[in-house]
């Protein structure tokens, strides 16, 4: 059976999220057709979502007017895996410690918008991550942190700092697991440690 994928399209970098999703089904044997959403209706035909980084207060901006939202609330609450990175991890959270950013609320968890420097201080670091064998190949770009740790499961630290966590079937990352050839973290997110695609898709597939 063939998965539905969305990425949320009104900013970031979509199409090296379609690439990495589609890499990390191929890899599993599964098929996968994604779609970029811009526009309410299409999530909840998703099995699979992604939302990818950009500006935080424009991304909260724009879902919120665009309906999508709380289409992306109705997803998490149907057990179907998200993945939120960098600026999708701080309107994941349960507080983004800025008033303009209306959050989501799908993490437990508070963050800190730029924790490893700005845009000149990018860097890409092997990060250990819980489930992945070998280290990932994480880049961080104007990454956030997460500040404090609420319900979640840690699942890679870097200087101390948590930077990728699982809340049921949302894993999110204050890096940028789409800049790199490695898909193991969207396999990680979407297919394994039984966030996959749930129990009714995972019988009939």
């Amino acid at each position: 059976m063939s998965l539905t994928a969305g990425v949320v399209a009104v900013q970031g970098n979509v199409d090296a999220h379609a690439t990495a999703i589609e890499r990390a089904a191929r890899n599993r044997g599964r098929e996968v057709t994604v779609r970029e959403v811009r526009e309410s209706g299409i999530v909840p035909d998703c099995d699979l979502l992604a939302m990818p980084g950009g500006e935080s207060t424009t991304i909260s901006q724009l879902i919120r007017e665009e309906g999508i939202d709380a289409e992306i609330r109705d997803h998490v609450a149907a057990e179907k895996p998200l993945l939120a990175t960098c600026a999708g991890l701080i309107v994941a959270s349960r507080d983004p410690n800025d008033d303009r950013v209306d959050a989501l609320g799908l993490v437990d968890a508070t963050v800190e918008r730029n924790a490893f420097g700005r845009q000149r201080d990018s860097f890409e670091a092997p990060l250990e991550v819980d489930g992945l064998e070998e280290p990932f190949p994480a880049v961080f770009i104007r990454a956030p942190a997460v500040d404090d740790v609420g319900g979640v499961d840690v699942l890679a630290s870097w200087d101390g700092r948590p930077v990728a966590v699982r809340d049921g079937p949302v894993v999110a990352t204050a890096f940028h697991p789409e800049l790199t050839p490695d898909s193991r973290l969207h396999g990680l997110a979407f297919f394994e440690n039984g966030a996959s695609i749930g129990p009714e898709l995972e019988r009939s597939a």
